[in-house]
């Protein structure tokens, strides 16, 4: 009988341990069709990283790539004034990178700022006529926030001419065909 009781305990274990498992992802599940995420991947302590890279552009202030790093913590981490401002001082140091003019121009544009923006994009497009992301953002604004429909157009019209098969194409066919 001592036998049964201990089979009976492990079954019981066993069921109880599954029973968790499911349970577990049963939650990861819906948390995952409202949006949430549940990656294992650390989340990033911006905070920590914004004052190390802050000490590192007073001691050095001509380390362009600390500033551009310091304007993308701040950008992730929604401090728009202050990614502006880091990555004008990288844009000080070399006004030639698209992906900073760009990045500046999504803080422009967050803190309603829609001509430095839009001026942000074109410089980039102009550095880089390939640049689609700067494409992109400009015709958001045009669209969205200037209610400028024909150069949304224009822009979006010259963004599918150059960009791949892939998910932004798709969203981008999609705003084209809902403009009055």
């Amino acid at each position: 009988m001592k036998k049964e009781t201990v089979l009976l305990a492990v079954v019981v274990v066993a069921v109880g341990f599954l029973a968790g498992v499911i349970y577990s992802n049963s939650q990861k599940s819906s948390n995952n069709s409202s949006g949430q995420a549940t990656s294992s991947a650390p989340i990033k302590n911006y905070q920590q990283e914004i004052q190390m890279l802050t000490k590192l552009v007073k001691q050095e202030p001509e380390n362009r790539n600390a500033w551009v790093r310091l304007g993308h913590n701040y950008f992730d981490s929604d401090q728009m004034m202050k990614a502006i401002e880091a990555y004008d001082q990288a844009l000080k140091l070399d006004g030639n990178d698209a992906n900073v003019l760009t990045d500046q121009g999504v803080m422009y544009r967050r803190v309603g700022w829609y001509d430095k923006a839009i001026d942000n994009f074109k410089k980039a497009s102009q550095l880089n006529p390939s640049h689609l992301q700067s494409l992109f953002n400009l015709g958001i604004v045009y669209r969205y926030d200037t209610n400028e429909l024909a150069k949304a157009r224009d822009v979006w019209t010259k963004y599918l001419d150059m960009a791949p098969e892939g998910q932004q194409k798709t969203q981008v066919r999609a705003q084209l065909e809902q403009l009055p």
